[in-house]
């Protein structure tokens, strides 16, 4: 099962709040940015966090699982946790400050 586009959209519309918050297909499934780190997968149509201190404690108790086969583990954030725009957006800012900044590509010349 993929994702519905109609998810992604929901889930970068509540998280609007944490920044720019955008998402790419990758694998047939979908990360999820956070000005220009990507701290989430959006995957058969759930949303995967990646697992950081910040994001531990903002959450309390957290529910971990495996955003495709064989994948790390990411915190399973349940559906109707998305419908809270203001509690979603502070989960995504929390986690994307803690991670680093994406690695500059070098050019091939």
């Amino acid at each position: 099962m993929s994702t519905q586009q109609k998810t992604v959209d929901y889930i970068l519309e509540q998280a609007a709040g944490a920044g720019t918050v955008t998402a790419r297909k990758m694998f047939g499934e979908y990360g999820m940015y956070c000005d220009g780190k990507v701290m989430a997968f959006i995957c058969d149509d759930q949303l995967f966090i990646k697992p950081t201190q910040a994001g531990r404690d903002y959450l309390g108790e957290v529910t971990e699982g495996e955003a495709y086969p064989g994948s790390k583990m990411y915190f399973v954030i349940e559906g109707d946790r998305w419908d809270d725009a203001d509690w979603l957006a502070e989960l995504v800012r929390v986690t994307a400050a803690e991670l680093p900044e994406p690695k500059v590509k070098k050019s091939k010349s």
